[in-house]
């Protein structure tokens, strides 16, 4: 499943807008990077969270930019948006229902969206936590943690940059 994902970006150019022009300016938020989600299923939060750290993730490896501002930390949990945490936590474990209005996204935030979702969109919530946490950015934002203690640490957008670039890398 990840494979085929390493695979074609291995081979391919960056994904950049032409019209992306300003590395500091970004066309979208968190909020539509998860209605980008979100129009290709109905997920949990957590579901959304990763999908959504792991676009981050691997847009900055092969962009070296960033698709969205807003940083991921480093929650017991896995990786987490505060402000996507907050507009979602009322869904709890249920799914939050599909977002049928996809024609007001950036197709930049669509089009990735799909690739990442092609990727990981095979596993819960629960397993791309436990995915997270066997990764070295999340791990690096929770050193000297206890696994239970809360934290608001920022996952290093360099440390998932240097991480996902490694694993194209070593073509995984």
């Amino acid at each position: 499943m990840r494979d085929s994902f390493f695979e074609s970006f291995i081979k391919t150019e960056p994904i950049i807008s032409e019209t992306r022009n300003d590395p500091d300016h970004f066309y979208g938020d968190i909020y539509d990077l998860a209605n980008a989600f979100l129009s290709i299923e109905s997920m949990t939060h957590k579901k959304l969270q990763k999908l959504c750290y792991y676009a981050k993730a691997w847009y900055l490896a092969l962009n070296d930019k960033n698709i969205i501002e807003e940083p991921f930390e480093a929650w017991v949990h896995g990786a987490v948006q505060p402000r996507l945490y907050q507009k979602y936590r009322g869904y709890g474990f249920q799914a939050i229902p599909m977002y049928n209005e996809s024609e007001e996204l950036p197709e930049e935030f669509l089009s990735f969206a799909r690739e990442i979702h092609e990727s990981y969109g095979d596993f819960t919530g629960d397993q791309l936590e436990k995915i997270n946490h066997a990764e070295a950015p999340w791990q690096k934002a929770r050193v000297g943690l206890k696994p239970w203690q809360n934290s608001s640490n920022i996952i290093s957008e360099d440390d998932m940059r240097t991480y996902f670039r490694g694993l194209m890398s070593d073509g995984q």
